[in-house]
């Protein structure tokens, strides 16, 4: 019996414009969701839907549902603009319009709100001109209002926008009603202005002042809010903006002026001083300072030689440097950070969710108690203009907004400002587990110590093929190695033996955790870590090694042991801080490593940690982990290399080094950028002030309605008041929120060592 064919799923962005409150967010997830196997993920503050779908549902399918839900939607377009970067001509020319719209509003709604709210000033027919003046708010300024609440109407749907526009057509259709029916239209009338409402005395009041003051304070708050939302980007929109515009690339000689789009791998490029790198690549000439802060976080200057790897992005604060292009467009290391960043900002944390599933019923409940109140006041023989008050009061007072701003502007915030500190996060379900993290394994070699290593001292058997022979196998053999303790047997090899390139390595083999094998010149090189059976004089100086803790690895030619290669490594000046902040946060050390028992002792040792696992093979580090979760722990993993792939993979939450191997970065929930371990408490601090901050939002955003809508049914608020504070309570979880943007990590100046 043949197996079914599995089904391939794709993911596809969309741009939703139209959204305007946490409403439509859970509108459009369901209208795409009854596509069949399709889930999505809406994003408010950056108007984006991130879709995983069959690749037999075709995009166009996804961009006609969600038109057909009232919203419209377009597919991103190469070079695709990411989330919070430089605004499309339309979006600037839409922002103009809200602009022009917003100041004209203004200065129609302002006469209107000082007549009706100073008595003093009431001329003779006064209210006449603010009824000529309300016209074109309560039409013209309010229209956007009342498109959307009529596309929705016809979707059987309502949203904020049904509530702004019920809000205004009530009181001015009221308003007009009083002034030509009942009684206020009269030359001489006087209205008391009271933020209360207050019975008629037989004369209708008129409510003019809320039929401008809705609109104008909606339009104004969502001007300061998307103004506030824009801000939450800046640290993404910075990192679009450190790519060149240009570059110099130098062929036989000459140099030319290209656009950077035209510069393809293997181009040598030039960089002049202050100038920024405009591509990852490796320097062919040339030495100098390269500036990483605003790509990695990495606020000390690193100097490059020729053969070292620099960062597009990175500025030259030195001499001139030739480099030969290794990765461009969507495959450089900033693209994978805007990336990551730009995909950090589309998920959800489960707060959220419960939110938008409130907001999914919240217009429609409002629109019932609007309708209920009004109902109930005049069942009980209340003033007409009183019930009609607090039932528009109902409408204008709810504010489905705030909840569903309250994670994603935090969410934009925080994962920029981690972006900025070199800590990228992989979405609100990493940040929700880096907050309750009580346990990390951290790997030793480019984790805990630089991953720099050196030979210390090579031992051969005496009678063997001799030192300089055995090191070229073994330097030959480990060219196809990406560990560290290779890197360093390569480089020893190639100064040791310069006059000789190191020969090629054919059939070769890497078993994670135990060593390099190969075929180098026809004979069987192997470079594993040593065992119990050894010559003596390799045996003698694996105890010497040990003692010293230095990493042994013994080099064999055609299954005979002819050398032991004894290679040293140095803690990173950050680890004893980094180790010391975890334990002042709650969380456990616990050291796992592939390395001998007495260099992982003696690491441990110099940075206080208490539990050791050594010679742990991937399987049994991933085992590790199994047994902490099994024990009720909350495990988080740091490693850099494939060997804690299986780890990190397993673990509560992954966190790989940026030095580290794609591998290990792909397993990983969080990723270290700059390589410094110390930035692992400034990500678990991070987390925990996001998610409190989502958490404020989200209780005031739930505590807001809980309070107002009922003040305004029993009549305590005028619609006016009504429709700022409406305003106001989206504006303070945006500005909550922007708090994030200058959370600064807190050093311990004591902690040296």
């Amino acid at each position: 019996m043949s197996a079914e064919p599995v089904a391939v799923v794709v993911t596809t962005d969309l741009t939703v414009g139209g959204m305007t409150c946490a409403a439509c967010v859970n509108r459009v997830e369901k209208k795409l969701a009854k596509l069949d196997g399709v889930t999505a993920t809406v994003n408010l503050a950056t108007g984006r839907a991130r879709v995983s779908h069959p690749a037999h549902v075709p995009p166009e399918e996804l961009v006609a549902t969600v038109e057909k839900a009232g919203y419209t939607a377009t597919l991103p377009t190469p070079p695709e603009q990411p989330e919070g970067g430089d605004e499309p001509e339309s979006e600037s020319v839409d922002a103009r319009q809200e602009r022009e719209r917003l100041t004209i509003t203004a200065l129609l709604a302002v006469p209107v709100l000082v007549l009706s709210m100073v008595p003093a000033w009431q001329f003779r027919n006064w209210q006449w001109l603010c009824f000529v003046l309300a016209a074109p708010v309560a039409v013209w300024s309010s229209w956007p209002f009342h498109v959307r609440a009529l596309r929705g109407l016809r979707h059987s749907t309502a949203t904020m926008d049904t509530l702004v526009s019920l809000g205004v057509l009530a009181s001015f259709s009221w308003s007009a009603y009083a002034l030509f029916l009942g009684g206020a239209g009269e030359p001489g009338m006087q209205m008391p202005f009271s933020l209360l409402p207050s019975a008629s005395e037989g004369t209708a009041h008129i409510y003019l002042e809320a039929a401008v003051g809705v609109p104008l304070f909606v339009l104004a708050g969502r001007f300061l809010e998307a103004r506030a939302r824009h801000g939450t980007g800046a640290a993404l929109r910075s990192l679009a903006q450190l790519g060149a515009k240009e570059v110099s690339v130098r062929e036989g000689g000459a140099e030319r002026l290209l656009p950077v789009e035209q510069l393809r791998t293997g181009h040598v490029f030039v960089v002049r001083p202050g100038e920024r790198v405009a591509t990852d690549g490796e320097v062919t000439e040339g030495s100098s300072a390269v500036d990483l802060s605003l790509v990695t976080g990495e606020s000390e200057p690193v100097e490059v030689s020729p053969g070292s790897a620099v960062v597009g992005g990175a500025v030259n604060a030195g001499g001139l440097l030739l480099v030969r292009a290794t990765a461009i467009g969507a495959d450089t290391q900033l693209a994978r950070i805007t990336k990551l960043v730009t995909d950090a900002q589309s998920g959800k944390a489960r707060a959220q969710r419960l939110a938008d599933a409130v907001a999914g019923v919240f217009v429609p409940v409002v629109l019932a108690l609007a309708v209920t109140v009004l109902g109930f006041w005049l069942g009980a023989g209340a003033d007409p203009q009183a019930a009609v008050t607090a039932c528009v009061a109902v409408l204008v007072v709810a504010c489905p907004c705030a909840l569903g701003l309250a994670t994603p502007t935090a969410l934009m915030a925080a994962t920029g400002r981690g972006a900025q500190l070199g800590v990228l996060v992989g979405g609100p379900q990493a940040l929700e587990s880096l907050q309750h993290i009580d346990t990390v394994v951290l790997d030793k070699t480019g984790t805990l110590t630089s991953g720099h290593m050196s030979v210390a001292r090579v031992t051969v058997v005496p009678g063997g093929l001799g030192r300089e022979a055995v090191l070229r196998l073994a330097g030959a053999v480990e060219q196809g190695s990406e560990h560290p303790l290779g890197r360093a047997i390569v480089s020893y090899a190639q100064r040791a033996v310069p006059e000789r390139p190191l020969p090629d390595v054919g059939e070769f083999s890497a078993e994670a955790g135990r060593g390099v094998r190969g075929r180098v010149e026809g004979r069987l090189v192997e470079v594993l870590a040593p065992d119990d059976e050894l010559p003596p004089a390799l045996a003698d100086a694996l105890s010497v090694a040990e003692a010293a803790a230095y990493t042994p690895v013994v080099v064999l030619v055609d299954g005979v042991a002819e050398a032991l290669i004894e290679i040293g490594d140095v803690v990173r000046p950050g680890s004893y801080r980094a180790v010391d902040r975890l334990r002042r946060l709650g969380v456990r050390p616990v050291l796992a490593t592939g390395d001998r028992e007495a260099p992982a002792r003696a690491v441990a040792s110099a940075l206080g940690i208490e539990e050791v696992h050594a010679r742990c093979t991937p399987e049994e580090k991933a085992a590790l982990v199994r047994e902490l979760r099994e024990e009720g722990l909350r495990v988080a993993v740091v490693g850099d290399g494939v060997n804690d792939a299986a780890a990190l993979a397993g673990a509560d939450l992954g966190i790989a080094m940026g030095s580290g191997t794609d591998a290990a970065i792909g397993a990983a929930d969080v990723t270290l950028v700059r390589g410094d371990i110390e930035a692992l408490g400034d990500a678990v601090r991070l987390a925990r002030r996001t998610l409190g901050t989502i958490r404020v939002n989200l209780l005031w955003a739930f505590g807001y309605n809980a309070v107002t809508v009922p003040l305004a049914m029993v009549g305590l608020l005028n619609p006016m008041v009504a429709a700022a504070a409406m305003s106001v309570s989206s504006l303070l979880v945006v500005g909550n929120s922007l708090r994030l943007r200058a959370w600064q990590p807190t050093r311990t100046r004591s902690l040296t060592r």
